[in-house]
């Protein structure tokens, strides 16, 4: 593991931590910040105000109420199904690629791609609002024509690292891939 720094394609910190479990395996885990604290409170504390303002003008309880059953239950939401924390991208040259997202909550989301369905990994550019952002993608054969893609697995979805931290990944997936 190296001191490098990286960032996402915001500019916000991520982590890149990696294990190497032999020549043929190694793991990758891309982590994002925590929620923080204060994002939330500012987050809430709006709603709540709003709601505060909206209750002193009709003098409606179901107002107040609403508004803070409607915070609980977003908040839960987002930590639940949309906060990933760490992504896991699992190369095991003999037996294929597993991609794993943990999220907030504790949920965690796998998935395995055999290596006989992979064609190739690949760092792709696309253009993003005003930006060309670079990510890592998992070619897949087509079952019909070997020589063809059948579809596109993009590599941390979540996190959006930077190129940087993209290359280190793409080096030894490749070095891992060529030996097969």
């Amino acid at each position: 593991m190296d001191d490098e720094k990286y960032t996402d394609i915001n500019g916000k910190p991520i982590t890149l931590d990696y294990q190497r479990h032999s020549s043929f395996c190694t793991e990758f885990i891309v982590s994002s910040p925590k929620v923080s604290i204060g994002t939330v409170m500012v987050a809430t504390s709006f709603v709540w105000i709003f709601a505060y303002a909206v209750f002193c003008l009709t003098d409606n309880t179901a107002v107040l109420s609403s508004a803070i059953i409607i915070t609980l239950i977003g908040m839960m939401l987002y930590i639940h199904f949309v906060k990933i924390d760490h992504e896991s991208l699992l190369v095991i040259g003999s037996l294929g690629i597993q991609l794993s997202s943990s999220y907030a909550s504790g949920r965690e989301h796998t998935s395995f791609i055999e290596m006989s369905k992979i064609k190739d990994v690949v760092i792709n550019e696309a253009i993003y609002m005003h930006q060309i952002i670079y990510y890592l993608c998992i070619l897949l054969r087509d079952p019909a024509d070997a020589s063809a893609v059948s579809s596109v697995v993009p590599l941390f979805p979540s996190s959006k690292p930077r190129l940087n931290c993209l290359v280190k990944v793409y080096k030894t997936c490749q070095e891992i891939i060529s030996k097969c």
